[in-house]
């Protein structure tokens, strides 16, 4: 009984709902769904009191409080203090309720489709790559106001660390929140494709640049190996039009030399660390 009588705190979370929302708008961003309220009194009123009927979910209603204009709605901390005065019987006092303000964010409608972009540390182990990522769906619908939907090209993932694997991963991940902008689904499958690393070359003819009229660059060898690394399941797409190994005449004739200096221009993106396997060769000019 003397413990019931002392005043203590205690915290507790009431429910908030948000009433009278049309059936043409779409909340972007929901009012918060509880308000934790710290209050204190006598022992036996905290126990008895905050399990009167009267505690009920604060029901906000979104005409009052909706600025149609803007798609932004606020509850002031003056309002939200009194909606739970209300529900709390006044013999016991209210400390803190947090948080002070309740907020949402609504539109009418208006989207628009972006794609999806893995956001976090992906590294596959030993000699794998990763190879491909694919998302599904590909593509989320995003509400808001024109000019956040106008400024979003894209919408990440949260952040995913995934480390040392060589097969196929899939993940189910959630996508950013951001104020404002709700986001239609809100979660996507991510599939991560690792391959193993293979170190392959292929031969690719030089090709002489800047020539002037009537001069003809010859190569002895007309063709260079180029090394690479690249996935095994990558190899044999490759082709050696998709490297480009020239000679410059202007170069030659900046710095005459014995051999002409070689460099690989282009090379095909899944072909990773590209080098020539000989960087100088005999050459020869001819007259036409």
């Amino acid at each position: 009984m003397l413990t019931l009588n002392e005043t203590s705190k205690k915290e507790v979370d009431i429910p908030v709902v948000l009433t009278g929302v049309p059936k043409n708008v779409v909340l972007t961003t929901p009012i918060a769904d509880t308000v934790r309220v710290t209050v204190s009194g006598k022992g036996f009123l905290l126990l008895f009191g905050l399990q009167q009927p009267q505690q009920k979910a604060i029901k906000v209603d979104f005409n009052k409080y909706a600025n149609l204009s803007t798609g932004y709605g606020q509850v002031p901390a003056n309002d939200v203090k009194k909606l739970v005065r209300d529900n709390i019987i006044k013999e016991i006092s209210i400390t803190s309720i947090k948080p002070e303000k309740l907020e949402f964010y609504f539109n009418f409608g208006l989207s628009k489709q972006v794609p999806v972009k893995l956001r976090g540390r992906i590294k596959p182990g030993g000699s794998y790559y990763l190879a491909g990522v694919s998302s599904q769906p590909e593509k989320v619908t995003v509400y808001s106001d024109k000019k956040r939907l106008d400024s979003i090209k894209y919408i990440y993932t949260e952040m995913l660390n995934i480390s040392n694997f060589e097969d196929t991963i899939t993940r189910t991940v959630k996508l950013q929140t951001m104020r404002g902008v709700k986001v239609v689904p809100n979660q996507v499958v991510i599939s991560l494709y690792s391959d193993i690393l293979t170190e392959e070359s292929i031969e690719v003819p030089i090709t002489a640049q800047n020539m002037p009229a009537g001069k003809v660059l010859r190569t002895f060898p007309a063709k260079v190996r180029v090394r690479f690394s690249v996935g095994a399941s990558q190899f044999r797409s490759i082709k050696a039009s998709q490297f480009l190994v020239v000679a410059d005449y202007k170069e030659l004739m900046a710095h005459p030399s014995e051999k002409c200096t070689l460099h690989l221009r282009t090379s095909p993106s899944t072909a990773r660390k590209a080098r020539l396997e000989t960087t100088q060769v005999d050459y020869l000019i001819e007259q036409q």
